[in-house]
């Protein structure tokens, strides 16, 4: 027992002090985070990038959400972990309260549609992913510009 006990002391604060707002983390855990963080920038830049230069392949993909339960549950994985990161890397990037506040967002609105029936999402995204649609190329300079913005917040909050 007393084994476990210097591990945790060792180990530091838990995933859930981290969540609670704690900026003490593992260096491990922090990068794995900025990593995630990153990769949601990038995935930010070829979704803008598809949107501008592909936009029907765009479209399509857009469509593609919640229209099945593997998709949906992938789509709400996905959401928890970037989620999740956002909060633990927020300390680490500029616009810490922003980035913070956005991986809570995520979390509670994956939650929240964890909670419902995902036929309930599935009929959202068929009724709001149209519409929107309409306006790709709009997405598509949106997408880039939050992409540039998560991966130089990322990037510039190390340096500080």
């Amino acid at each position: 027992m007393a084994f476990v006990a210097r591990i945790g002391r060792v180990a530091g604060p838990t995933v859930a002090g981290i969540l609670a707002g704690g900026t003490r983390t593992m260096p491990l855990l922090d990068g794995l985070a900025l990593t995630v963080v990153s990769f949601a920038g990038l995935y930010f830049l070829a979704l803008g990038g598809a949107s501008l230069i592909v936009p029907a392949r765009a479209s399509r993909f857009l469509l593609g959400f919640a229209g099945s339960l593997g998709a949906h549950l992938l789509e709400m994985a996905l959401r928890m972990i970037a989620g999740v990161a956002f909060v633990v890397a927020a300390p680490r990037m500029l616009f810490p309260d922003g980035f913070a506040m956005f991986g809570w967002a995520l979390l509670i609105s994956t939650v929240c549609l964890l909670a419902v029936p995902w036929r309930w999402h599935q009929r959202f995204a068929q009724y709001v992913v149209p519409h929107a649609i309409r306006r790709i190329h709009l997405i598509g300079l949106v997408s880039l510009g939050a992409g540039v913005f998560v991966l130089v917040a990322a990037i510039g909050g190390g340096a500080t």
